[in-house]
């Protein structure tokens, strides 16, 4: 009886917490916007312009979900959180999403987080100022030695550093800094000699550098940083909203429709278009959404390769190429499930 007993009160409290988490999508549709953490300083990914106009492809996946919820893709309320507030932040509710950050084994358990589908796939680099290259001929992260490294506190980045420079034997100097504009700051005025981020987020440091030509990108790639949406334990309908508003983009790439021609692709006899677009019916009610929130997506957003290209590709200051980041058809790693 006493076992029955125990029994009926873990199933109880273990019920609670599941519970607990559940009904974001109410909670988000009865405040009329979703909260969304963001870095708030990486220019081409999240970072509010100089008319407080937030912009970049992290931003844009969340104006994915708040299409998928609401129909339209300003009904967000960005809060930029820095690494050491982002995870305490969604356990407490203070946000709805996290956009975004790199998944590891110890977040998605001890830190009790669901990372939905790889927005960007990433690794850590090394930035340096040219003046390194000049007198002492750097051109290798192995080449560091004595070299103060400015490194974000409490990232993926901070353990990586340090994991890398002790097991190649290397005696670096670092400069753990709270804040990411801090970071960049301390950085272009000289505090350190090296920057140590996600690859990506240094091409962004370096693109509205005062003088980008004075600063060199190492090409040694030290970590796999694949980063995503992350939202809370226990909510599955939540977890799924978010994750196949991200999947929308790289299917809709992969079917080649795109802003400009989805209206035209309704029309198309291809049963698989017409299930993603909401032309048969049936996706949406699996989510709890209308059947047309991919179509409203694509119109509204546009796909995979339009976000990636006008914010952060070849024709922008970061210059960036597709990589990992392509379909899987052209060499990447971007892969949807299928919607059926």
């Amino acid at each position: 009886m006493k076992l029955l007993k125990m029994s009926i009160t873990l199933l109880a409290f273990f019920g609670f917490i599941v519970t607990a988490n559940a009904g974001t999508l109410d909670k988000v549709k009865a405040n009329g916007f979703i909260k969304v953490g963001v870095n708030g300083t990486v220019f081409g990914f999240s970072m509010p312009d100089e008319n407080g106009n937030w912009k970049g492809l992290d931003v844009d996946i969340a104006r994915a979900i708040s299409v998928a919820v609401f129909g339209k893709p300003d009904r967000i309320k960005f809060i930029p959180v820095t690494a050491v507030q982002q995870l305490p932040a969604l356990n407490a509710k203070e946000i709805d999403v996290l956009i975004s950050t790199t998944q590891t084994l110890t977040r998605e358990t001890k830190n009790r987080l669901n990372f939905v589908h790889t927005t960007y796939y990433d690794g850590q680099g090394f930035l340096i100022h040219k003046k390194l290259f000049k007198v002492r001929g750097i051109k290798s992260s192995r080449q560091l030695g004595g070299v103060t490294v400015c490194v974000l506190k409490g990232t993926t980045s901070e353990m990586n550093a340090s994991d890398y420079f002790r097991l190649n034997g290397i005696n670096w100097k670092p400069l753990v800094i709270k804040d990411g504009a801090e970071l960049k700051k301390a950085f272009f005025e000289g505090h350190c000699d090296c920057l140590t981020s996600n690859a990506s987020h240094l091409a962004a440091y370096r693109a509205v550098a005062p003088n980008p030509k004075n600063y060199l990108l190492l090409g040694e790639i030290i970590s796999q940083e694949p980063l995503g949406p992350a939202v809370r334990h226990g909510d599955d309908q939540w977890y799924d909203i978010v994750n196949f508003s991200v999947m929308a983009l790289i299917k809709a790439e992969r079917l080649g429709i795109n802003s400009k021609n989805v209206k035209k692709m309704r029309m198309s006899k291809n049963p698989g278009i017409q299930r993603f677009l909401g032309v048969t019916p049936g996706m949406g009610a699996a989510l709890g959404l209308n059947d047309n929130w991919a179509y409203t997506i694509i119109k509204q957003v546009g796909n995979y390769s339009e976000i990636f290209e006008r914010n952060i590709g070849r024709k922008t200051p970061h210059g960036l190429n597709r990589g990992l980041n392509n379909l899987w058809t052209k060499g990447g790693l971007m892969y949807a499930t299928p919607f059926r």
